[in-house]
């Protein structure tokens, strides 16, 4: 049964992203900004909610009072999540109250359908080989995305780990934070319980997603200010998630 639902469930993807796509790429003649983002933001939401329907995907989340509301447009944080699978990538934008910027490489403007239309959207795609160029973009381009009440999102692992397991935390995140003054804000998620990385197989359960309280970059240095982020991310984990990491050091 799970076979047949995860291959319904990427039956749906397919099924919808190719329509919602190509109307929001025609859409982008004559829209911009956030109203374009939360056209595109409408199928990602249909993506986790065909992960619930067919797949019995589930979630809850608690800090959210952690985050500025929509009424704060201009309030700016920068997302650093735990990176455990697809899920949060479709799921983060679909439950924020402000837009999310992605930093991610260039190669994914090259997916059909999909990576039209992020393209056409306010993010930060790099090249990963360049990486003084890289850096310069992101500053720069993530300075006024956030000016414009967007908020930035970095996976500070850089790539998904598996369920227990913790990636190696990478400063630019903090480095981003510190250079323009904006709080980072940890987010633990545990969606590898349902969707391991590097599957296709979708199990039935409930993802718990757990929004720290931001923490100020004033002051502080960028590596000591991603340990404190790292120091939550994983302690909330395994207080979230006490099964994947029995028997491993605290």
């Amino acid at each position: 049964m799970i076979y047949l639902r995860s291959a319904l469930f990427i039956l749906w993807l397919t099924v919808t992203v190719i329509p919602w796509s190509l109307v929001a790429v025609l859409a982008s003649a004559v829209m911009k900004g956030q109203p374009l983002y939360w056209l595109c933001a409408g199928w990602l939401r249909l993506a986790v909610l065909g992960a619930r329907w067919i797949c019995g995907v589930q979630w809850r989340v608690q800090g959210m009072e952690h985050l500025p509301t929509a009424a704060d447009e201009k309030a700016a944080v920068i997302l650093v999540p735990k990176h455990q699978s697809t899920w949060e990538t479709f799921a983060l934008p679909a439950i924020m109250s402000h837009p999310l910027a992605y930093v991610f490489k260039r190669e994914l403007l090259y997916i059909p359908f999909f990576g039209w239309a992020i393209g056409r959207l306010d993010m930060v795609h790099i090249d990963r080989a360049r990486r003084s160029e890289a850096w310069r973009k992101v500053v720069q381009q993530g300075s006024e995305i956030m000016a414009k009440g967007s908020w930035m999102i970095m996976f500070p692992e850089g790539t998904r780990t598996a369920r227990g397991e913790k990636g190696d935390y990478k400063t630019g995140a903090s480095r981003l934070a510190v250079t323009t003054g904006t709080p980072l804000v940890p987010i633990a998620v545990t969606s590898a319980r349902c969707w391991p990385r590097k599957s296709f197989l979708l199990r039935p359960g409930v993802i718990d997603v757990s929004i720290g309280r931001p923490i100020s970059p004033v002051g502080r240095r960028p590596d000591e200010l991603m340990q404190e982020v790292e120091a939550w991310i994983e302690g909330e984990m395994q207080r979230l998630d006490p099964q994947a990491y029995r028997g491993r050091p605290t």
